[in-house]
């Protein structure tokens, strides 16, 4: 889930109000991480065909800028943990450039979900939508105030590279103490008054929806047995179902790509859902290229699969 190498939690700043609850959020999770906290401000630099100020000149001014801002972010992060190791840093691009590239060595990169940059003009919002494909560890999106011990959401698709984010919400839950609640979301509109003439009963396909979870769930059940595993097979919208289970939990994490929680609609599409409309952070995972995101199936999960798959389809 986090990049190789990774030595820190990574939190974007820009100067607003929804950057500094990042910066709280971050200097939690790098606390429990035991990890160092980096703060990275980007500052963009001038266009190239202004005329006034000098572009040198007015550089400098954004780089003065950033250092009060700088201050009240490493002054906010002391306060969540007064002993974590900090580190802050100014960086000449375009922030979402700029955080991806930081990312490398991060475990988490985490941002606001708006609020107008204050040093690059750029409305961190559209940073936190396309960042996530960018980043090379998962991102979190930090939306209102969530306790951090309670449950962690995470959206289960049953694909290999949904592993991904199952994974990642384990290792959160891990270090909390906290519960993860497994929401598999189904449904099949298209396919409904085809179903009813057939009489396929909801129980039916429902048990198949657990199959699919228990598949899912069991190896990273075996890596973390600390961990209360709450699985919850839905028949709802994939994106209403988890802002609703949001609604009291401490971070729902989603796959970034890959096919979403309803068939045939991209998994994408509910990240964004959550970007805009989750009660609490979110955080978006996808797999490294060069890493499997589940662990090796045993034969009963590869008998347990093809079941599965025999029973969707």
């Amino acid at each position: 889930m986090a990049a190789r190498g990774a030595d820190s939690v990574v939190a974007g700043l820009d100067g607003s109000d929804e950057a500094m609850e990042a910066v709280r959020w971050a200097a939690a999770e790098a606390r429990d991480r035991r990890v160092a906290l980096r703060l990275v401000a980007a500052v963009e630099p001038p266009r190239s065909d202004l005329v006034l100020p000098p572009r040198g000149v007015e550089f400098e001014l954004l780089l003065g800028r950033t250092r009060p801002r700088l201050d009240a972010a490493e002054a906010a992060a002391h306060e969540v943990a007064a002993d974590l190791e900090l580190d802050r840093e100014v960086v000449s691009g375009s922030p979402a450039a700029v955080l991806a590239a930081a990312s490398r060595t991060a475990c988490v990169v985490v941002v606001g979900h708006r609020g107008r940059g204050g040093f690059s003009g750029l409305l961190l919002g559209s940073v936190g939508l396309t960042l996530p494909t960018k980043a090379a560890c998962p991102t979190v999106i930090v939306r209102g105030r969530a306790d951090r011990r309670a449950a962690v959401v995470v959206g289960v698709d049953g694909t290999p590279r949904g592993g991904a984010a199952v994974g990642f919400a384990f290792e959160e839950a891990s270090l909390r103490g906290a519960p993860v609640v497994a929401v598999r979301a189904w449904s099949e509109p298209g396919l409904e008054p085809l179903l009813e003439p057939l009489a396929v009963e909801r129980a039916v396909m429902e048990e198949t929806e657990r199959r699919v979870l228990d598949r899912v769930l069991r190896p990273w059940q075996r890596r973390y047995p600390e961990v209360e595993v709450r699985p919850l097979p839905v028949r709802a919208n994939a994106a209403r179902a988890l802002v609703e289970c949001a609604a009291d939990a401490a971070l729902v994490v989603v796959g970034s790509r890959g096919p979403g929680l309803v068939r045939g609609m991209r998994f994408g599409s509910v990240g964004q859902a959550l970007i805009h409309h989750s009660p609490c952070p979110v955080a978006v995972v996808h797999p490294p290229i060069d890493e499997e995101p589940d662990p090796p199936p045993d034969d009963n999960d590869r008998a347990t699969h093809m079941s599965d798959v025999a029973g969707v389809r």
